[in-house]
């Protein structure tokens, strides 16, 4: 956005280029320049009186029109004025490399004056300089070639090289650019973000929510019983960005934005152990507090007699196990917390209960 904003201050002054080719063609170069200068004065005087005040780029423009123009025409040759374009780059890759290797961040501060009230977090930083990094690429590049137009190549092809191509390869990098981050977006996983009580505020993204205690994200977990009372629970997968490996609830998992808490159970309990559970009742709500994160826990009990099969794309493995059994592996730091933390409340709950 920072740098569409810039490209936009620079169009009033390539107007005058263009002027300058068309004049140029009909009636040379002298009254090419004159209509030039004039048009430059013109516009000067325009945004003087539309902004109330003088914008520092359109005059710094002007007056690089007016003084190059003149000379070009004093000594009758408009190589001058050809350079126009390029030295206007280069000031712009001397404006971005000041802003990109100075402890002085130029368009961080015009960032700031022009979006008030907005911050910029650390990975938009990164993005913004990663952005800043190939717009310098690009316009050193276009300079070197806009710069050897001048004095080597025709006026039609230095006109086509100082501005039509400029801003063709600028479109198609922004292009590329929102293209990544659209495609970019679609695979980024969503997750409400809700209050105390569950109720949904906003969302954020899956890598947020992990690493944000101040995001509240809801997060539902089912304890499966079977008819003889043994509790089903599931080894957590090692890819797990979350205590990996440990023994854990039969069910855990994410509510996605949009999503209904009973619906997400049900989703999750058919994708991790392969499972058509409709009836299942809440056993408590709570929050969470982990190292990074902050959830809202949404805990469930059911019963089945139906056999669960673990998809190995999202566990390691499951078991039954007696109730009194599971203390000891939370005493070897084998379970998760989430598991340590209900257990007491597990035992206490009978199968004829859960029905």
């Amino acid at each position: 956005m920072q740098q569409l904003g810039l490209l936009k201050k620079m169009l009033p002054g390539l107007l005058p280029i263009f002027i300058f080719i068309i004049a140029d063609e009909i009636w040379g170069t002298e009254i090419g320049l004159i209509v030039a200068v004039i048009i430059g004065v013109l516009q000067l005087i325009y945004f003087a009186v539309k902004e109330k005040r003088l914008e520092k780029f359109v005059l710094f423009d002007t007056i690089l029109i007016i003084g190059m123009g003149a000379v070009s025409i004093i000594l009758e040759n408009d190589i001058f004025f050809k350079l126009k374009p390029a030295i206007i780059e280069l000031i712009m890759i001397a404006f971005l490399a000041f802003s990109l290797f100075s402890k002085h961040n130029i368009m961080l501060k015009m960032s700031e004056r022009y979006m008030k009230g907005v911050e910029i977090n650390d990975a938009q930083m990164d993005q913004m300089n990663k952005s800043l990094r190939n717009l310098l690429i690009i316009l050193a590049l276009h300079f070197a070639l806009t710069i050897y137009a001048t004095f080597f190549m025709s006026t039609a092809a230095w006109a086509f090289i100082s501005t039509a191509l400029f801003y063709i390869i600028i479109g198609l990098y922004f292009g590329a650019e929102f293209l990544m981050k659209y495609f970019k977006s679609k695979s980024i996983e969503y997750l409400p973000v809700v209050d105390e009580e569950g109720n949904v505020i906003g969302k954020a993204s899956r890598i947020q929510c992990h690493n944000d205690p101040s995001l509240i994200y809801p997060v539902v977990r089912l304890h499966v019983f079977n008819p003889e009372g043994k509790i089903l629970l599931q080894r957590r997968s090692l890819k797990s960005d979350i205590e990996p490996g440990k023994w854990d609830a039969a069910v855990a998992g994410h509510v996605h934005f949009g999503e209904k808490i009973d619906d997400a159970v049900k989703r999750e309990t058919m994708e991790e152990i392969n499972l058509d559970i409709q009836e299942f009742q809440l056993l408590e709500k709570r929050l969470f507090h982990a190292e990074k994160s902050t959830a809202l826990m949404f805990v469930f009990i059911a019963v089945t007699d139906l056999i669960p099969v673990a998809n190995k794309d999202e566990v390691e493995e499951i078991g039954f196990f007696n109730i009194n059994e599971v203390q000891p592996i939370v005493n070897l730091g084998k379970t998760t917390k989430g598991l340590a933390q209900e257990l007491k409340m597990l035992k206490q709950v009978r199968v004829s209960d859960k029905k």
